[in-house]
């Protein structure tokens, strides 16, 4: 915290500084300045230099001008965020702020950073449905925001804000996008005016595009993508006073995964636990690299996915003396059937590692037959309301924000009927007995909560009315229910004959062979890992709460210190082998004394942040900075139990503390010229992990995503303009430090699953607003993104069978032509 402080005092005291020599620069310069920017991150209209927090804000014109369609498009250009498509689905995004992010996507658990279209939680968000509408602009808030915000947002928030229809005029815009790995995008919008009070606004878009790894194996080519979605608003101005919103949009997403690309092989002094009798086999029919392969091949035939997303949102806001009134209902479907294959990419059908039809002899005595092909289905429907009051009192000085909220969900995994899961030779063997295991399950869950808060901001009349003070409190409740199915069996087979593996040693002719070979692995048989309508049932409660004092040192600059709290929802663990903790031992021989019907309980998070918002030379320079320190508490610890490849403990068994810097600076060098740049510095640590038998642990874990130093930079240049229109020339930049993709340490304390720094650079030559015939205007842009074809990993894992490292590769260099008609 010390360290955070000190950091604080030297930003004020340089910009103290700055605005001695800032008069005599502005006065050379009259009518330059940068322009206000207008954001709703405390749920109401404010300009960002007067928010307290650490905010970074896209317009229209810089998502236009940065190539930011949706929540994808955002990960690089702002540090301390991460978003990335998770490896097998890439529907559903991983996102992390400050280091804060969930790695695992579980229906039965809740990610740490909310995302919001509108004003409305997106529960299970996917950057597919937010593609389709017109945005106006996006909004990053980094840090807990638990006050106005509530559960789910340790991490931070994301506000994505839509584009209103107008009852001013018929405006038309139609974007298309034609690229390399054969892009093609076409985004179509109309503004219609129904009358002098009713306005409408459609959007359509298609897109498709190949991936950038071949598949020379049976089934479709890795990361091609086809979108389909459609949106529609409407706008009712009802009187002067009140006005109704609705919105409705649908999306449609076929795609092909990506595969992780092996890059170490197994140590063959190491353990895989109960893949150790396979683990030369898998090895035998993989392939490797730690440079980026063009190609890589699937043994079964390789599945499309599919998302299929659907919503309404409808907004009532009314006007008076007093104040406002706004209510927020939404309703929102998600249907995603995601296949993925993480076998060794060689096109092996001896060694696989999927959900595709399986043949063999254990298929014919565990299941009577062929087990089926089967994608994982991901099924869910949520609904939301929120009402607010929200005004001035007290001559206005005394603003407040008062509301109600209320969230109910249910979804459903299913990952039915018993099907093939992974199959493989069983070393030394020569090929002639094999290992299966199947398994068939389905999660259901239904969740419900409710909120009220209230925050207020008060200046008294001292000090020349600069000081503000600003409190706030929420009150959440949690209900949480989830129900578990699963049948997981492992098979041994071969001289035509196949038994349970449980069943190994009363076999008489596969237990002489496989036993001492299993036993000699140090192979742990896996039980009972039957589940049948197990359910489990957590209730939880919080208060959090937040104080800001802000200080105007003058119109331009001001400075803020604030605590605030936020939680994150408990829940459940599909991936716990144990029923509940009367069950006994859990699959690594251990009784932890809890299992799945158990779930665990919510994390706290206290954070306390100094601020400094400030333009400077006459408003051409902005510089916001702010300095952190965040302390987490009851933290959900992810347990991978030994001797096993994916059964986990969730235990609310860890502390940990991080503290960090952000700045944000733009600077309008000339009228021509403006300049960026933005940097982020975090120091995250987990500072205590207690095991449930009192073992301290805590050099296993350590933050995903979490960069010591990130930063952004871009030069936006006009390089020329007249009434033919503007030549513009925009040049940006990002660094990612190296950073834990999320797997624990070996003996040595070193990790396999580290992802290397790396930068990237991306350029655009736009020519903007020329004036054809009948009113239109034509606007043409070349792209190029990661111009230097830099290999950078998204995700690395440590714990497939046939490696200790394999990694998802970045996005490779891409070009092509955005051409964009106005009406």
């Amino acid at each position: 915290m010390r360290k955070a402080v000190v950091i604080g005092q030297a930003l004020i005291t340089a910009v103290a500084a700055l605005q001695v020599i800032a008069a005599p620069a502005a006065a050379q310069q009259e009518g330059l300045a940068l322009e206000e920017v207008i954001v709703t991150a405390q749920k109401k209209s404010e300009s960002l230099q007067d928010t307290p927090i650490s905010l970074t804000a896209f317009g229209s014109e810089q998502l236009e001008t940065q190539g930011i369609g949706g929540l994808d498009d955002i990960g690089s250009k702002v540090p301390s965020l991460t978003v990335e498509p998770f490896p097998i689905n890439a529907a559903t995004l991983r996102i992390f702020i400050r280091g804060i992010g969930i790695s695992d996507t579980q229906v039965t658990q809740d990610p740490p950073v909310g995302i919001y279209v509108d004003g409305v939680y997106i529960a299970r968000s996917t950057g597919t449905a937010l593609d389709v509408a017109e945005l106006e602009r996006i909004e990053i808030l980094r840090g807990p925001q638990g006050t106005l915000y509530g559960r789910n947002t340790t991490g931070g928030a994301i506000n994505l804000i839509t584009k209103k229809p107008s009852t001013e005029s018929v405006e038309l815009r139609q974007k298309f996008s034609v690229g390399n790995r054969e892009l093609f995008t076409s985004k179509t919008s109309a503004n219609i005016p129904l009358g002098d009070a009713l306005a409408l606004k459609l959007a359509y878009l298609d897109s498709e595009q190949s991936g950038f790894i071949d598949n020379h194996g049976p089934g479709g080519d890795f990361g091609d993508r086809e979108v389909r979605g459609y949106r529609l608003d409407l706008r009712w101005l009802i009187s002067d006073t009140l006005a109704l919103d609705y919105a409705y949009d649908r999306s449609d997403m076929r795609f092909f995964n990506y595969m992780y690309q092996a890059v170490t092989p197994p140590d063959p002094n190491g353990n895989k636990g109960q893949a150790e009798p396979i683990k030369q086999s898998a090895q035998a029919n993989s392939v490797y690299s730690d440079s980026r392969f063009s190609s890589m091949a699937s043994g079964a035939p390789f599945e499309a996915s599919d998302t299929e997303i659907e919503g309404h949102a409808l907004t009532l806001t009314a006007d008076f003396d007093w104040g406002q009134l706004k209510y927020m209902a939404a309703w929102r479907e998600l249907s995603d059937a995601s296949y993925a294959d993480l076998g060794g990419g060689a096109g092996s059908t001896v060694y696989r590692l999927d959900s595709h039809e399986y043949c063999g002899a254990a298929a014919q005595a565990a299941n009577g037959g062929c087990t089926p092909l089967v994608k994982p289905v991901v099924t869910q429907e949520q609904f939301s309301h929120e009402l607010q009051f929200s005004g001035a009192l007290l001559d206005e000085r005394l603003e407040y924000i008062v509301g109600a909220y209320y969230f109910e969900e249910s979804a459903t995994e299913d990952n039915t009927p018993f099907h093939h899961q992974i199959s493989s030779p069983v070393d030394n063997t020569g090929g002639q007995f094999r290992i299966v295991n199947f398994v068939s399950q389905r999660y259901d869950i239904d969740n419900e909560a409710w909120a009220l808060f209230g925050q207020a901001t008060w200046t008294p009349p001292v000090f020349d009315e600069r000081l503000h003070l600003t409190l706030g409190a929420r009150h959440s409740q949690d209900e949480r229910e989830a129900i578990k199915n699963q049948r997981d069996e492992t098979w041994a087979e071969g001289l035509g004959q196949a038994v349970n593996i449980n069943d190994l040693g009363s076999n008489p002719v596969l237990g002489p062979v496989l036993s001492p070979i299993l036993a000699a692995a140090s192979f742990q048989l896996p039980g009972d890992r039957n589940f049948n309508k197990v359910r489990g049932e957590k209730r939880f409660k919080d208060d959090s709460f937040s104080a800001v004092l802000e200080y105007d040192i003058s119109g331009d600059v001001n400075v803020y210190a604030k605590r605030v709290e936020a939680y994150k929802s408990g829940g459940f663990n599909t991936r716990d082998p144990q029923i509940d903790g009367q069950q006994g031992p859990a699959s690594d021989g251990v009784d932890y004394g809890v299992g799945f019907a158990d779930g665990f309980d919510e994390e706290k998070v206290l954070s306390y942040e100094l601020g400094i918002k400030s333009e400077l030379f006459g408003r051409r320079l902005r510089l916001n900075a702010d300095v952190f320190y965040s302390e987490f508490d009851n933290m959900q610890i992810n347990f991978v139990l030994a001797g096993t490849v994916a059964d986990t403990k969730v235990i609310n068994a860890g502390e940990a503390q991080m503290q960090g810097m952000e700045a944000d600076l733009t600077f309008l060098a000339t009228r021509n010229l403006m300049l960026m740049l933005n940097y982020a510095y975090l120091d995250a640590e987990v500072t205590s992990v207690i095991d449930p038998f009192g073992n301290d642990v805590t050099r296993r874990f350590s933050f995903s995503s979490a960069p010591e130093h990130s930063y952004t930079a871009a030069a936006d240049w006009t390089v020329a303009a007249g009434d033919w229109g503007r030549l513009s020339f925009n040049l940006s930049t990002s660094y990612m430090d190296e950073r834990n993709g999320g797997g624990a340490p070996r003996d040595d304390g070193s990790f396999t699953t580290v992802l290397r720094d790396y930068q990237l650079w991306n350029a655009r030559l736009g020519l903007h607003e020329l004036p054809l015939p009948g009113s239109l205007r034509l606007n043409l842009a070349a792209w190029v993104n990661n111009f230097t074809d830099e290999e950078y990993e998204l995700y690395a894992i440590d714990n497939l069978p046939q490696a200790d490292r394999a990694v998802v590769w970045g996005e490779p260099r891409s070009y092509g032509l955005d051409l964009v008609l106005e009406y």
